[in-house]
């Protein structure tokens, strides 16, 4: 489950949550000069961009796992499943 959380839903979510959190602070601390000077919103603001940056953050996650995980190549034989004494065993990986 932490896998999950840290590969898939922190990427998309982190990113959206910074910007949340500015237009909080912004709207927060926002003094018109003027009555019509809105603060800042967050329909106005660039939503689009940040979910495009976790999305990237994301795929940048999963390549870096892929690549830094797991056993080189020719490492060991993957052993299919089998049935031995009536039992199925599940498909195992021996280490040469």
């Amino acid at each position: 489950m932490t896998r999950i959380l840290l590969t898939y839903v922190l990427p998309l979510v982190l990113p959206t949550l910074i910007y949340v959190l500015w237009i909080w602070n912004a709207r927060r601390t926002h003094e018109p000069e003027h009555e019509d000077d809105l603060p800042p919103a967050l329909r106005q603001g660039p939503l689009f961009w940040s979910l495009i940056s976790g999305f990237l953050l994301m795929v940048a996650g999963l390549i870096t796992i892929a690549l830094m995980s797991g056993d080189p190549p020719d490492s060991g034989t993957y052993q299919s499943p089998r049935l031995e004494g009536g039992k199925i065993l599940p498909p195992s990986y021996k280490k040469n």
